[in-house]
């Protein structure tokens, strides 16, 4: 992709989004370029990536060029009494990238919901996610799942604690064969082995796949949490509802997340673009008793994409030099008010892909170039 029509669609999204989590009362977040290593070194399973820029510090200490902005906000953040603390970030991050293979400062966009979480809040999060993902591109999905509706499973059927990480591992990769073999050498008997099989295969809307999960582990176990996505979907209007699906094979690390978590996809691009989730586990091993909920977009995934639009612009209006300046202004304002993204220009900038090329002769307003 060319790295300047991509920096200038991160840049657009990363406005949107900052737009978007302002205009529901997030504050933003910002945090300094490093960090003490220790904070990342003893929280390495939480980062998306665990190779870390160190240098000393002149004092001696070890630190590090920012990988995450998550723990730093929780690291810094105090619990306050009955109220939720609500931030959102755009920071300069530094990791490994997934589509370069090497370190590279990424710019990293989310937000963190902390404090007395109830149904609302994650509401609330899950909701911006998907209007996140909609800021990309109208294409897009965000899977659901419930770490404590896996959990309740395993206990319905029976499966022995020694085996849960395991299985956990296998139900996030999708690897059925294992998954299976695991199950007999655990003792499960074919009944639950073939629950635990529909847990990983049902995937779709929440309307459908919600009330089949119901009715397959009604008998078993706790419904509690398919209760709660239940009651979350049901908040949602019909266009951000439109491009949820239950996926119980999205898992996150269970030493850092309980209850609900997601993954947000566009199309075009073969990973992630979103990922987040309840993480109340994190918070208690910064010994603080407030619960959490949020979400990162990763904007670097969006390299890997190998078309973000046909099209930089929709119009490209030229016109000559004896044109009147108002008529220009004119005809550029009637196509923007169409919906249009017009760009004005004298000649035809180098590389600069539009749909239709128009052009202003003697006030009229004329088609030359038009593709689908």
């Amino acid at each position: 992709m060319n790295n300047r029509i991509f920096a200038g669609f991160e840049e657009k999204v990363t406005f949107a989004l900052r737009d978007l989590f302002s205009s529901y009362g997030y504050s933003r977040y910002k945090m300094s370029r490093f960090e003490e290593y220790d904070l990342y070194v003893r929280n390495k399973d939480f980062l998306i990536s665990d190779s870390v820029i160190t240098f000393t510090d002149t004092n001696g200490k070890l630190m590090a060029l920012k990988p995450d902005v998550t723990l730093s906000i929780i690291k810094n953040g105090k619990d306050g009494q009955g109220s939720v603390e609500k931030v959102y970030y755009n920071e300069n991050v530094y990791r490994v990238s997934g589509g370069s293979h090497g370190y590279k400062e990424i710019m990293q966009v989310g937000l963190e919901c902390i404090g007395e979480i109830d149904g609302y809040c994650s509401y609330e999060v899950l909701y911006l996610a998907a209007k996140s993902l909609l800021a990309i591109s109208p294409d897009c999905v965000l899977d659901l799942s419930h770490l404590g509706f896996i959990n309740e499973v395993f206990k319905g059927v029976g499966l022995d604690p020694a085996y849960r990480g395991a299985a956990l591992s296998l139900i996030g990769e999708k690897n059925l064969h294992e998954l299976m073999s695991l199950c007999e050498e655990a003792g499960l008997s074919e009944e639950n082995a073939r629950r635990i099989k529909k847990l990983v295969t049902l995937y779709g809307a929440p309307e459908e796949v919600l009330p089949r999960l119901k009715e397959t582990f009604g008998g078993i176990c706790d419904l509690t949490s398919i209760e709660e996505l239940e009651e979350t979907v049901a908040l949602f209007d019909p266009e951000t509802r439109s491009i949820l699906r239950i996926d119980f094979s999205v898992v996150n690390d269970v030493r850092y997340y309980n209850g609900t978590v997601f993954k947000g996809f566009v199309k075009d691009v073969p990973v992630g673009v979103l990922s987040g989730g309840r993480y109340d586990r994190l918070l208690e091993k910064f010994g603080r008793k407030a619960g959490a909920i949020g979400f990162a977009v990763y904007l670097d995934a969006l390299e890997r994409m190998e078309d973000l639009r046909p099209f930089d612009v929709d119009v490209l209006l030229l016109y000559g030099e004896n044109e009147d300046f108002a008529t220009v202004r004119m005809w550029a304002r009637d196509l923007m008010q169409s919906g249009k993204s017009v760009q004005v220009q004298r000649a035809i900038p180098e590389d600069l892909r539009y749909q239709k090329l128009m052009k202003i002769e003697e006030g009229r307003l004329i088609l030359l170039e038009e593709y689908a």
